[in-house]
């Protein structure tokens, strides 16, 4: 639901419909991390199951429903050649109405915060919600707590409760390419975190407003103007981590650039990027600034 909360968060800002999907069984396909938003029309943001159910959701939407809903789907044949899933598969989602949620929950998932949604229902409707988050944890039950402990997006269904987990993965955004950024890759997604590679500035730029402070943003390149961009996309957005690679002159000649545009508070970039361990290789540069990355995010 991360992928989504901005938008959706925008829709009920405006008053405009959103509808809510996520599976929550079988317990292979449990994903809270995945869920699709349908406005009207048809609209789509984010998607599921490689969207191979839009019909059903679009359907549901159209009834425009005032509270949220169990419903189950069996797999069809067209439905199998989408999601590569076996004909007959039952699936269970949930869909509701963004609105039902508290308020909290769409800011509290911008914000990329773990949080947990218990939906109690009757006859398959939804028919209370209740958030925990760590403003209210203390007051939770106890195996709200060892969740939050744990801290791996899960899906608990007991009696007729459905409690959804919702834990951030760290997102990595590598604004360049070669060598380093592809070592800088692997490693990181051998770690479980979601990785972006790209040098274009207009599309860092869009991936770096998207980050928290749970995030990290590595920028390379020999161009002045396209990696100083980069990072000045960097240092407006609210990533934990910037590391720059380059040269002690490529590092002062992008603060010049910076420093021409009014931006001269560079404390929060890391650079030349990485731990001092004698690196040479890529694979030793890319563990490096990745060690240096996870020690900035446990202080933070």
């Amino acid at each position: 639901m991360y992928e989504i909360s901005l938008s959706v968060n925008a829709c009920l800002r405006s008053n405009t419909q959103a509808d809510i999907a996520w599976v929550i069984s079988p317990a292979a396909l449990a994903g809270p991390q995945q869920a699709v938003a349908i406005t009207p029309g048809g609209g789509k943001i984010g998607m599921l199951l490689s969207d191979a159910f839009n019909s059903h959701l679009t359907e549901l939407s159209s009834r425009q429903l005032s509270t949220g809903r169990k419903f189950e789907v069996m797999v069809s044949p067209a439905e199998s050649l989408m999601s590569q899933l076996p004909i007959e598969t039952k699936i269970e989602l949930i869909f509701a109405p963004a609105k039902v949620f508290p308020d909290e929950v769409w800011q509290l998932l911008i914000d990329r915060e773990p949080l947990a949604l218990i939906c109690e229902f009757e006859n398959e409707n939804l028919v209370k919600t209740e958030l925990i988050s760590k403003q209210n944890l203390e007051t939770a039950a106890e195996s709200i707590k060892e969740l939050f402990k744990q801290g791996k997006p899960a899906i608990v269904q007991a009696d007729n409760k459905v409690i959804t987990f919702l834990a951030p993965i760290t997102k990595l955004v590598i604004a360049g390419s070669g060598p380093i950024a592809d070592a800088l890759a692997k490693n990181a997604e051998d770690l479980g975190w979601q990785v972006v590679v790209d040098m274009r500035t207009e599309m860092v730029a869009g991936y770096m407003a998207t980050l928290s402070k749970k995030d990290c943003a590595v920028i390379m390149g020999h161009d002045i103007e396209a990696s100083s961009r980069n990072l000045m996309a960097a240092l407006k957005s609210k990533v934990g981590y910037i590391g720059a690679l380059g040269s002690t002159k490529m590092q002062a000649n992008r603060a010049d650039w910076l420093a021409f545009r009014d931006i001269t508070d560079l404390s929060r970039v890391h650079g030349p990027a990485g731990i001092d361990i004698g690196a040479e290789t890529p694979e030793e540069i890319a563990i490096s600034i990745l060690a240096e990355a996870i020690k900035v995010k446990k202080i933070l």
